[in-house]
């Protein structure tokens, strides 16, 4: 089921299969990249992991469970639509016998986008349902086209953070240096040759797509100072016209790869029973 909400300048559509954005109009110009060959995917939501552990294999409760898929399963759940009006719409997905077959905790996770003016206010609330402490890691991966107009190429463009950052990145043999206390970050495909990049505990509270040869942007803002943004386009592939600028609740699942169990992993989020979590990000379009 697709949702739209729209105001005076902003568009977005949403489906229910995944909670995932569609679409991302400003203006009548498309800023979300359209699902293409090059990567089938628009904007996907990340729950309960991000990222896989090392052979997608995890201990919880003492025993060994497998997530077959990258990025848990959220992405390729349907949802049910929780509430819909003229500028938001929520839906939510309960755990179930299937979902307990990969992960074992008892959870309602919901989806919101709210329109306000340029921006896209997005809320992910987790609510443990269960009797007992769980445990979970979630984030946005939102792909926005790249270049945002004709006539421009992948390598006008950069990123800003709106702070100084140091970025390094684990490369065979070592490690390489993406930023060094500076905001700026100049695209090119081999930017990417070793994946995503990331900053864990951020300075900066946002970080912006932009070329200087145009005046459209697009900004993602987050709360700076814990969790972690990424950015990350696939390498080598001039059909893959898109960055992704992704905050999530912390570095990614692989990062705690020492540690089997899931309550012993250092960045997973623990929620008791009874309690509620909510992680949110804002999409400013310009």
């Amino acid at each position: 089921m697709l949702i739209t909400l729209k105001n005076d300048t902003l568009e977005i559509s949403a489906d229910s299969f995944g909670a995932e954005l569609h679409s991302l109009k400003y203006k009548d110009c498309q800023y979300l990249w359209q699902c293409g060959d090059a990567w089938k995917r628009y904007a996907p939501v990340l729950f309960p992991f991000v990222c896989s552990p090392t052979g997608k294999k995890y201990i919880a409760g003492g025993k060994e469970y497998t997530m077959p898929s990258n990025h848990g399963f959220a992405r390729d759940s349907r949802f049910e639509l929780l509430s819909a009006d003229e500028t938001s719409v929520s839906f939510v997905l309960k755990s179930s016998e299937e979902t307990k077959k990969v992960y074992p905790y008892d959870f309602e996770f919901t989806v919101t986008y709210k329109l306000s003016g340029n921006k896209v206010e997005a809320e992910y609330k987790t609510v443990n349902t269960g009797s007992q402490p769980m445990y979970f890691y979630t984030g946005a991966h939102p792909a926005f086209n790249c270049p945002l107009e004709s006539g421009l190429r992948f390598n006008d463009y950069y990123v800003k953070y709106d702070k100084p950052e140091t970025i390094t990145q684990s490369i065979p043999g070592g490690e390489r240096t993406i930023v060094d206390n500076d905001t700026k970050v100049p695209l090119s495909r081999e930017l990417f040759d070793y994946d995503v990049f990331m900053k864990d505990a951020p300075q900066s509270g946002s970080v912006t797509l932009k070329s200087d040869k145009s005046d459209k942007f697009v900004t993602v803002e987050y709360e700076s100072g814990q969790g972690c943004i990424a950015v990350w386009s696939p390498t080598g592939d001039d059909n893959a016209a898109f960055v992704c600028l992704e905050p999530w609740t912390s570095v990614p699942v692989y990062a705690d790869d020492e540690y089997k169990e899931i309550e012993k992993k250092p960045h997973a989020i623990k929620l008791e029973a009874g309690m509620e979590h909510s992680f949110r990000y804002n999409i400013v379009l310009g």
